[in-house]
């Protein structure tokens, strides 16, 4: 019975361990990634990595955004898991790191890997 006992214990420690590294998934922020302005970004390839600084004027429907660094806007794409508990309001700056994502009828936009509030 304590072996059953011990055992249990283990495998709820490895599932609550496993649960917390999934949730806190981290991400490599460097060399790699283009630091870019909107109006560069619509000029860059498929796939391309950047990071954007600047405001979400407001939601386009799902998990579309209407993304504004002063310079033009796009329309950025956050998943719910992207989130990680943030609040966003239009007020906030924000940095944005994600890829480019193209489409042959519409502009071009990016897929949000991680949000960061600046201000």
């Amino acid at each position: 019975m304590k072996k059953i006992f011990a055992f249990t214990l283990l495998m709820l420690s490895l599932v609550m361990t496993t649960n917390a590294i999934a949730k806190n998934k981290g991400g490599f922020k460097g060399p790699g990634t283009k630091s870019t302005t909107v109006v560069d970004a619509h000029k860059l390839n498929e796939d391309t990595p950047v990071t954007l600084k600047g405001k979400i004027e407001k939601s386009l429907g799902g998990d579309k955004y209407q993304f504004n660094d002063g310079t033009g806007f796009i329309v950025i794409e956050i998943d719910d898991d992207e989130w990680e508990g943030l609040i966003v309001t239009p007020n906030n700056i924000i940095e944005i790191t994600g890829e480019i994502d193209k489409n042959m009828m519409s502009a071009p936009t990016v897929d949000v890997e991680s949000i960061t509030i600046i201000e």
